[in-house]
């Protein structure tokens, strides 16, 4: 008698498609006006983009979130065709998915570790657009997310600014049963969201949305409240204010100190996107701030801020714009792209020069800008290989608006009026790994504690500080 022959089980391999880009404006309509550039899935096509990703059992792309977002939790949603649902998912860890989608460089954090991507064949997961689709497609529904909260404890917590780390304290805090209030220095609540990130790549309507969200879910904003000159922390105190927290970013900009920066025509890309998007002057005489213009614009620095400077400038009308930067392309800092889009739209991009003086006619305005051309040498402490002057090699760029993007510090309007609270040598707040100071019930998070960063390391430092604030609430 002959045993019956076992059938072989072969297993369906799963087809991987290309990655699906994300349609765009075309680059010479878009360079005349301030409409989001990226126009973002449809559908079908989100749900084709999610079929992509391979559910990996362990997950890489969430350990490369710093906010520890489920990805591919949310991801299989879309594919069941749960949009509104995958939002919610997204938000139990991530109070603003709309605005990551936009802003996060997820090339080096969560699509940065993609399996898929790691293969030379494919591209990975488009983990970004797909959170973008989702949460825009539950704000279509105009209806807000309203979270799961805890029992009130009656504690208070209050939040000194409201840009990305205070807005993720308080949507953290919120779920916890705490009473959280927010003080915002501007009368528009989101910080750099709303005054350093132009409509075209963060239309402000996203921001609004979601701090409104916030605000539904019982979170008070208080406006135009400087911490520091209307109030000071121990004012905050006497309110009964049981913890706060600092996350007033660092706004105070960076210059030169070479010959020439005190023209007429030499700002600082602070005032320059601030006018034009918080105080909309992009859209004048609608709004009542006249924009900064110049035909010939020369933008210096290399990172996501000079490209927005860059990419501003081409809307108001100027002739040329042109990007300084002292290191080679593939240092620049910016996101891959903001430089990509940056160059489609007309930037000239003058690189490995650095200027030395900024040269004025006889009455003190601007009118052209003398560079020194470098070279690349050894690797210095960044990693990047250090531009070295070449002697001799100076030429000017004809300019009559320079704006200077080369980073800021923090301001110490509020740490001033703190003298027991630690620094660093930069100004910056001193915490331990949790956001704690060294003040009791004082914690610190975003830029204000690491310089200028991005948006979702401040939200993930946020996040830490939040779980944190609440352990330190229950003790």
């Amino acid at each position: 008698m002959t045993e019956p022959q076992s059938k072989k089980t072969t297993r369906k391999k799963k087809v991987i498609l290309p990655r699906h880009k994300i349609p765009e404006q075309d680059p010479f309509l878009r360079s005349k006006n301030f409409d989001e550039v990226n126009l973002g899935y449809a559908p079908e096509m989100a749900q084709a983009e999610a079929s992509r990703c391979l559910q990996c059992p362990k997950p890489a792309c969430r350990e490369g979130c710093p906010v520890n977002v489920d990805i591919p939790g949310f991801i299989k949603l879309i594919i069941e065709g749960n949009f509104i649902e995958a939002s919610h998912h997204i938000k139990e860890t991530n109070a603003l998915p709309a605005i990551c989608g936009r802003v996060c460089p997820q090339e080096t954090q969560c699509e940065g570790v993609c399996v898929l991507g790691k293969s030379s064949k494919y591209k990975p997961v488009a983990i970004g657009n797909l959170e973008r689709f989702v949460a825009d497609a539950e704000r279509a529904t105009k209806a807000c997310y309203i979270c799961e909260k805890d029992p009130p404890t009656g504690k208070k917590v209050a939040i000194i600014g409201s840009g990305p780390a205070g807005l993720t304290v308080a949507g953290d805090l919120i779920k916890k049963g705490h009473e959280v209030h927010i003080f915002e220095a501007f009368h528009k609540g989101g910080g750099v969201l709303v005054y350093g990130i132009p409509e075209f790549r963060l239309p402000k309507e996203i921001v609004n949305w979601e701090i409104q969200e916030l605000l539904e879910n019982g979170v008070e904003m208080h406006y135009n409240t400087v911490v520091g000159k209307l109030l000071t922390v121990e004012d905050l105190k006497k309110q009964n204010f049981d913890a706060i927290f600092i996350g007033i970013g660092a706004g105070l900009p960076l210059f030169m100190g070479i010959p020439g920066e005190n023209l007429k025509g030499v700002v600082s890309a602070n005032e320059y996107l601030t006018r034009s998007n918080l105080m909309k002057s992009y859209d004048f005489p609608n709004y009542k701030t006249p924009p900064l213009q110049g035909k010939k614009v020369v933008v210096v620095g290399g990172g996501n801020v000079a490209m927005d400077s860059a990419r501003t400038a081409l809307r108001l009308e100027s002739e040329t714009v042109t990007i300084v930067y002292r290191r080679a392309m593939e240092q620049l800092p910016a996101r891959v792209e903001e430089v990509h889009h940056a160059q489609e739209e007309g930037v000239i991009f003058n690189l490995l020069t650095n200027p030395v003086r900024f040269i004025g006619d006889a009455t003190g305005r601007l009118q052209e800008v003398e560079v020194l051309k470098m070279k690349l040498g050894e690797p210095d402490s960044s990693g990047r290989a250090r531009p070295i002057p070449i002697e001799g090699s100076e030429f000017q760029i004809p300019c009559d608006l320079a704006i200077i993007a080369i980073g800021n510090n923090s301001n110490p309007l509020l740490t001033s009026t703190m003298p027991d609270l630690k620094l660093n040598k930069w100004g910056n707040i001193i915490t331990d790994e949790n956001g704690a100071t060294n003040l009791p019930g004082i914690y610190a998070g975003g830029d204000i504690v690491t310089g200028a960063a991005t948006v979702i390391s401040a939200m993930g430092e946020a996040r830490r500080a939040a779980k944190a604030i609440h352990e330190f609430l229950r003790k």
